[in-house]
Formats: C-alpha cells, sequence, structure tokens
C-alpha cells in the first residue's frame, strides 16, 4: 500500500476497525475511506454496489462482523450466522466486481474444531466438529475466508484472511449479555466494587483454557500483512500464551480492585475447552505481539473508565 491508497476499513467504528484507523494512521496513511452503519449497510448488496462503484477503494480491511459472546451466540444463532455471512459476501464479492487490489478478511479462532490439537495451527481448519455454542458464527467466517480463497483460485486475486484470538481493548463491547468474556468481567468486577457486593458468580467451573491479544497489536499486525503476505491459507493471530479463566477472573478482580468472593454457576456452559493458536507463521513473517495480558488489561480498564457509554451497546 503506498500513503495515499484509497483504504476502506468495513467496521471501523469496531474494536478491531478502531485499531486498524489508529494503526494506518500511525504509519502516515493518509486517504482512508470511513463509512458508519447507518450511512452504509453492509448487509444491503445494492447499497455496498453503489459505495464501491463511487468510491472504488483500493484495500479493503474487512473488520464489520454482528459479534458476541457465549450468551448471545447461543440464542441469536440465526441471526449471527445470516448476519454475518451476508455482509461478508457483500463486501468480499463486491470488492472483486470493483477491481479492488488487495482485500483482508477477519475471522475468528472460533472457526477450528472444538477438540483441534493444541496448539491451534492453520491447516486443522475443517478437520473435526465445531463448539456448539458459537457454530453459527463460525460457520459464517469459515465462508468468507473459503470465498476469499476461492477468489483467488479462480480469479487470481490476492484476497487474505486474519484469525484473531479472543481480542480485548479500547473501543471493546461492555454489554452485560452481548460481551466476549473479559470485557463482561471487567464491567461485572468494576460494577461489583460500586456497589460494595460481597460476591460475583462467573459462568461454568473456571476450567477453560483461553489465550487474549490486544487489539493493537493486532492492528500492527493487519497492516504488515496486507504489505507483506499472500496466500490462500488464513494467518493465525496471537499471542501463544494461555490461562485458565479462573485465574483470568482473578486477575480481572486485582485490577479492577474488587476484593470480594468470585463464585461459580456449573450449570452454565464452559465452551470449549482449551483454544491456543499457533502463531509460527506469522512469527515467520516477522511479526510478535508486544503487551502483556495484565498491562493490557489495566489499558482496557481505562478505557472502560473512560467511555461508560461503552457498556450499553
Amino acid at each position: 500500500m503506498k500513503k495515499d491508497s484509497k483504504i476502506y476499513v468495513a467496521g471501523h467504528n469496531g474494536m478491531v476497525g478502531s485499531a486498524i484507523v489508529r494503526e494506518l494512521k500511525k504509519q502516515g496513511y493518509n486517504n482512508l475511506i470511513l463509512r458508519t452503519h447507518k450511512e452504509l449497510d453492509l448487509t444491503r448488496q445494492d447499497a455496498v454496489e453503489k459505495f464501491f462503484e463511487l468510491e472504488k477503494p483500493e484495500y479493503v480491511f474487512l473488520a464489520a462482523a454482528k459479534v458476541g459472546g457465549i450468551g448471545a451466540n447461543s440464542v441469536a444463532l440465526a441471526d449471527f450466522m445470516y448476519d454475518n455471512m451476508i455482509l461478508e459476501m457483500n463486501v468480499i464479492h463486491t470488492a472483486w466486481k470493483n477491481n479492488c487490489k488487495k482485500l483482508e478478511f477477519l475471522g475468528s479462532s472460533c472457526i477450528y474444531p472444538r477438540m483441534a490439537n493444541q496448539p491451534i495451527k492453520e491447516e486443522y481448519l475443517l478437520t473435526g466438529e465445531l463448539e456448539k455454542t458459537n457454530e453459527a458464527y463460525a460457520l459464517a467466517k469459515i465462508s468468507g475466508l473459503k470465498y476469499c480463497e476461492f477468489l483467488n483460485r479462480q480469479y487470481g486475486t490476492d484476497y487474505i484472511s486474519v484469525m484473531p484470538t479472543n481480542l480485548y481493548g479500547p473501543n471493546d463491547n461492555y454489554h452485560m449479555e452481548h460481551s466476549h468474556v473479559l470485557p463482561a468481567l471487567i464491567r461485572r468486577f468494576h460494577e461489583a466494587k460500586i456497589n460494595k457486593l460481597d460476591s460475583v458468580t462467573c459462568w461454568g467451573d473456571g476450567s477453560p483454557l483461553r489465550e487474549f491479544l490486544y487489539v493493537d497489536d493486532l492492528a500492527e499486525l493487519c497492516v504488515f500483512l496486507m504489505n507483506n503476505y499472500s496466500g490462500n491459507e488464513t494467518v493465525n493471530a496471537g499471542t501463544g500464551k494461555e490461562i485458565t479463566i479462573k485465574d483470568l477472573t482473578k486477575l480481572v478482580a486485582k485490577i479492577v480492585g474488587f476484593e470480594g468472593e468470585i463464585r461459580w454457576d456449573t450449570t452454565k456452559p464452559n465452551g470449549t475447552p482449551r483454544k491456543l493458536l499457533d502463531v509460527s507463521k506469522a512469527t515467520k513473517l516477522g511479526w510478535k505481539y508486544n503487551i502483556e495480558l495484565e498491562d493490557g488489561i489495566r489499558l482496557a480498564y481505562e478505557d472502560f473508565l473512560n467511555n461508560p457509554m461503552r457498556a450499553e451497546r
């Protein structure tokens, strides 16, 4: 990409999209094309076609998505599958029709089999059954990355995909029912501290292992890959480190300042037992994360305190 290339970041108001915008601006890219959901509904094919015909972006970061944690994914199965699949296909297909030079598709590590060998390599995709609690979202993301691959194979496009592990950081979603585990814990422990509660109850038994990547580290990788990688196989994005949900809750409680008891509701699902990505491919390409988990959670909590309205999204 040249500094004045026309670059469209889809989903620039979200956590990932906003981080990519920050990284692009930091590196001096000055011709960014941005649209809010109100200005451009990506699930509307006619609207997407008009946008691409008018703007003709040369590069596209596809970070827009309907996202949520275990609760949201379990309840709105059809919505998660339809909205994400329609959105992805509209953007990817229309980018191809308008001769976009390169597109980068942002997926999720939930695309991998529930019981995949650990750490999870990129080639493990479609080698086993998906986790049921987020199967709909995973199927949509798999469709998006496969469509990029098939366009490359059939038409010679240069479309790539990135599969991040669990993300957190500035501009996250802290909604009590629709957020992911780390931002949900930040909000719950913060409110418990403010309300002087004696205890907080968390889902499951705390045994699952999870990996977390600070979103600004992901954004750096996304820009790096746009400039340095071409290929049909996706690229994993993570730290290569994992922590139990139980230890994560203790860490978040410590950072937030909640000193009460942490209880566990074992009638609620744990989700995938373990999900650690093999990030050797990204490392060999020349990238490594910078922000350790404890430092990142402190930054995320600071962002939460400075932007209280995000908790209501």
